[in-house]
């Protein structure tokens, strides 16, 4: 059952959704597969505070100076190729006047019968560099839930940007799907984090079927992951604080681990951050 369509939004936002840069890169690398024309952007004057996202200055060819506004914006791919269609929505975090962010973007995609929106996010999470990154896959969606394997959230409390984007979307009629990938907090500043935009593009093709290149990004998340162990080798407390993680880590991935148990951990977690649930879950 295709419940997501064969016109899809990918969507990921620059700032607090974007740990690591993990979710920004997965659009930067759907962004290189094909040339995208823009569909819909919004007046910045409306979204962005400026004093938290300030434009930029910069000198072109000619040695003339030009100002970048803060900017949000859809793309749709020129030539698509086969299966879905895969639409970008991406830009920056807006500052304020969220319903009407979302209800802007929702309305130009039942415009142009977008038939599926999948949003993408990365959290700084106490998990190890050297294990499978940790993808969180939910829906509110019944039918995605069961096409898809997906999980319900079950959490109540402060929301971000992509949580209204899937609620708006749901409440118009378009199946959502979120994903959320788990960045080892310890390797913040070793941005950008290729391993784990790589885990968030694998998942991506799970669910819609689009084989995504990614050769090099494979490539960048080895030398990525060997940085860290290069770190960790000449720092014994951070060597084994790692080791701890892997412990905790190898245990959740045992056999004797049930979902409940886990899924009662993550929840856990989430909430002892306080400001993390707020975009990984509704």
């Amino acid at each position: 059952m295709d419940v997501l369509g064969s016109r899809i939004i990918i969507a990921a936002f620059d700032g607090w959704n974007d740990a690591g840069e993990a979710a920004s890169g997965a659009i930067a690398t759907l962004r290189a597969m094909t040339e995208y024309d823009l569909v819909h952007s919004v007046d910045p004057e409306l979204y962005f505070d400026y004093q938290y996202t300030r434009p930029s200055t910069r000198l072109d060819a000619e040695g003339r100076r030009g100002l970048t506004w803060p900017e949000a914006g859809l793309w749709r791919p020129r030539s698509p190729g086969e299966g879905p269609e895969l639409w970008l929505l991406t830009g920056s975090e807006p500052a304020r006047a969220w319903q009407a962010f979302a209800s802007e973007f929702i309305d130009v995609a039942l415009r142009d019968d977008v038939t599926g929106l999948i949003t993408l996010g990365a959290m700084l999470s106490d998990v190890p560099h050297t294990r499978p990154i940790s993808i969180f896959a939910s829906s509110e969606d019944p039918a995605a839930r069961e096409a898809y394997g997906l999980e319900r959230s079950t959490y109540e409390g402060s929301v971000g940007i992509l949580s209204v984007f899937d609620h708006y979307a749901e409440n118009a009629g378009i199946p959502t799907a979120s994903l959320w990938a788990s960045v080892p907090h310890y390797v913040a500043t070793a941005t950008p984090s290729p391993k784990v935009t790589l885990a968030l593009l694998d998942r991506l093709e799970e669910l819609t079927g689009v084989d995504v290149p990614r050769d090099q990004l494979r490539t960048e998340a080895t030398t990525w992951e060997a940085s860290i162990d290069a770190a960790a080798a000449e720092d014994e407390d951070m060597a084994e604080y790692i080791r701890q993680l892997e412990r905790t880590r190898d245990t959740w991935d045992s056999p004797e681990a049930s979902g409940d148990a886990i899924a009662q951990a993550f929840e856990r977690y989430l909430r002892r951050r306080g400001d993390g649930p707020g975009d990984l879950k509704r």
